[in-house]
Protein backbone atom coordinates (compact mmCIF):
# COMPACT_ATOMS: atom_id res chain seq x y z
CA UNK A 1 0.00 0.00 0.00
CA UNK A 2 1.35 3.36 -1.00
CA UNK A 3 1.60 5.95 1.54
CA UNK A 4 0.47 9.96 0.44
CA UNK A 5 1.78 13.02 0.69
CA UNK A 6 -0.40 16.14 0.23
CA UNK A 7 1.81 18.99 -1.62
CA UNK A 8 0.02 22.27 -2.49
CA UNK A 9 -3.16 20.22 -1.72
CA UNK A 10 -2.42 17.88 -4.27
CA UNK A 11 -2.37 14.07 -2.86
CA UNK A 12 1.14 12.05 -3.92
CA UNK A 13 1.92 8.64 -3.70
CA UNK A 14 4.88 7.45 -1.99
CA UNK A 15 6.02 3.55 -3.00
CA UNK A 16 8.28 2.18 -0.97
CA UNK A 17 10.65 -1.08 -2.04
CA UNK A 18 13.60 -2.27 -0.63
CA UNK A 19 14.11 0.71 1.56
CA UNK A 20 14.08 3.02 -1.16
CA UNK A 21 11.14 5.24 -1.41
CA UNK A 22 9.84 6.38 -5.16
CA UNK A 23 7.33 9.44 -5.30
CA UNK A 24 4.47 8.75 -8.22
CA UNK A 25 5.40 11.45 -11.65
CA UNK A 26 1.76 10.77 -12.83
CA UNK A 27 0.47 11.64 -9.38
CA UNK A 28 2.54 15.30 -9.91
CA UNK A 29 1.87 15.28 -13.33
CA UNK A 30 -2.18 15.51 -12.59
CA UNK A 31 -1.34 18.70 -11.17
CA UNK A 32 -1.11 20.24 -14.19
CA UNK A 33 -3.05 17.71 -16.59
CA UNK A 34 -5.96 15.75 -14.70
CA UNK A 35 -7.32 14.48 -17.60
CA UNK A 36 -4.34 13.07 -19.44
CA UNK A 37 -1.09 13.44 -17.12
CA UNK A 38 0.77 10.75 -19.63
CA UNK A 39 0.98 13.91 -21.68
CA UNK A 40 2.85 16.28 -19.35
CA UNK A 41 5.49 12.93 -18.76
CA UNK A 42 5.75 12.06 -21.99
CA UNK A 43 6.55 15.92 -22.73
CA UNK A 44 9.28 15.81 -19.95
CA UNK A 45 10.91 12.84 -20.99
CA UNK A 46 11.46 14.68 -24.34
CA UNK A 47 13.73 17.38 -22.94
CA UNK A 48 17.40 17.64 -23.02
CA UNK A 49 17.77 18.57 -19.22
CA UNK A 50 15.56 15.58 -18.39
CA UNK A 51 18.35 13.13 -20.37
CA UNK A 52 21.17 14.27 -19.28
CA UNK A 53 19.80 14.11 -15.13
CA UNK A 54 18.31 10.31 -16.33
CA UNK A 55 22.05 9.56 -17.53
CA UNK A 56 23.88 11.36 -14.81
CA UNK A 57 21.21 9.18 -12.33
CA UNK A 58 21.85 6.16 -14.67
CA UNK A 59 25.34 6.34 -14.30
CA UNK A 60 25.54 6.50 -10.39
CA UNK A 61 23.20 3.98 -9.79
CA UNK A 62 23.16 1.25 -12.74
CA UNK A 63 25.96 -0.73 -13.22
CA UNK A 64 24.70 -2.23 -15.80
CA UNK A 65 24.82 1.10 -17.68
CA UNK A 66 25.46 1.68 -21.09
CA UNK A 67 27.31 5.00 -21.93
CA UNK A 68 28.12 4.77 -25.82
CA UNK A 69 24.53 3.78 -25.84
CA UNK A 70 22.99 6.54 -23.82
CA UNK A 71 24.86 9.00 -25.79
CA UNK A 72 22.37 8.51 -28.65
CA UNK A 73 19.41 9.61 -26.76
CA UNK A 74 21.10 12.68 -25.42
CA UNK A 75 22.34 13.10 -29.43
CA UNK A 76 18.56 13.27 -30.20
CA UNK A 77 17.11 14.44 -26.97
CA UNK A 78 14.50 17.54 -27.72
CA UNK A 79 13.95 17.01 -31.31
CA UNK A 80 10.50 16.22 -32.94
CA UNK A 81 11.20 12.73 -34.00
CA UNK A 82 12.80 11.36 -30.38
CA UNK A 83 10.36 9.83 -27.98
CA UNK A 84 11.51 8.06 -24.80
CA UNK A 85 8.70 6.64 -22.71
CA UNK A 86 8.60 4.68 -19.39
CA UNK A 87 8.52 0.95 -19.31
CA UNK A 88 8.68 -1.73 -16.19
CA UNK A 89 11.09 -4.18 -16.88
CA UNK A 90 9.92 -7.79 -16.81
CA UNK A 91 12.19 -9.12 -13.75
CA UNK A 92 10.85 -5.65 -11.67
CA UNK A 93 13.87 -3.79 -11.10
Amino acid sequence: MAEKISVQGNEISIISREQEDYISLTDIAKYRNKQEPFAIINNWMRNRSTIEFLGLWEKLSNLDFKPLEFERFKSEAGSNYFVLSPQSRANGS
